[in-house]
């Protein structure tokens, strides 16, 4: 590349803004505070007034573990937490303005340029200003009902003001389908004076899932002329991949009557 268009590209990569992603299931407008010792089930919506159809309130919290996708592993380092309400059957997970999946970034090894191949772009930016994140977010209605088989639709939002603002892998229309068989716990514990009762280190491990390519990944040209870079991520990234992709989520878990937390 030469030294003007090298110029025009760091020009037109530090006019790009990244955007925080937010969770794409609609949440409600308010959120109910809970009683005294219910403040981790406040995702969860109130039935009286946000929700009727709640019956558990729950809170699941992804301590660590790791994520790979083609020839990617990327560490989960900052816990992920979804919470939210559920059923008499466990099931029609729903949640309130506080609640879902909450945003975790999780810093991606290789960081733009393991993703992206454009080494070139170090020249402009120091290494860590290239530190790349990923952030999981809801790309459907989970499941989470049955402890022993956790289904979560998910898209990976790969954030980096290089990539644009709606990097992604997977999409709410072609999602991520990950299905979380549990294969021990540490144990359990039930509070018996809030009743509320915790599954502590649950592993839940998915080797089966399929992963989809790259989409919304754009490099924008003299500030104003976007050009896909999709196919350099998927090849870098070995995506799309229909098997080799794994996941193992060191999860702890709790829950409650919504009578209890309202």
């Amino acid at each position: 590349m030469s030294l003007s268009l090298r110029k025009m590209a760091r020009l037109s990569v530090l006019g790009v803004v990244a955007v925080a992603a937010v969770a794409m299931l609609a949440p409600a407008a308010q959120a109910t505070t809970p009683n005294p010792g219910y403040s981790q089930f406040a995702g969860c919506p109130d039935p009286a007034t946000e929700n009727a159809t709640v019956v558990n309130c729950m809170r699941n919290t992804v301590k660590s573990g790791n994520f790979k996708m083609g020839n990617k592993n990327v560490p989960i380092e900052k816990p992920i937490v979804l919470t939210g309400g559920v059923n008499t059957e466990g099931e029609g997970f729903v949640f309130n303005s506080k609640g879902g999946m909450l945003p975790a970034k999780q810093k991606v090894p290789g960081g733009v340029i393991g993703l992206t191949g454009l080494t070139w772009l170090l020249e402009f930016f120091g290494s860590e200003a290239l530190t790349l994140y990923a952030n999981t977010e809801l790309a459907g209605q989970p499941k989470v009902g049955n402890p022993e088989l956790v289904q979560l639709p998910v898209k990976v939002h790969l954030e980096h003001s290089v990539l644009g603002s709606k990097c992604y892998v997977g999409s709410n229309s072609n999602p991520i389908q990950l299905k979380l068989n549990f294969t021990g716990a540490e144990g359990f514990e039930f509070d018996e004076a809030l009743e509320i009762l915790r599954i502590k280190g649950i592993v839940f491990v998915d080797k089966t899932f399929s992963a989809p390519g790259a989409n919304g990944c754009t490099l924008t040209l003299f500030g104003f002329i976007p050009i896909s870079i999709n196919g350099l991520v998927n090849t870098q990234s070995g995506l799309p991949a229909a098997t080799g992709n794994e996941t193992t989520q060191i999860t702890d878990i709790e829950t409650a009557t919504a009578e209890k937390v309202y």
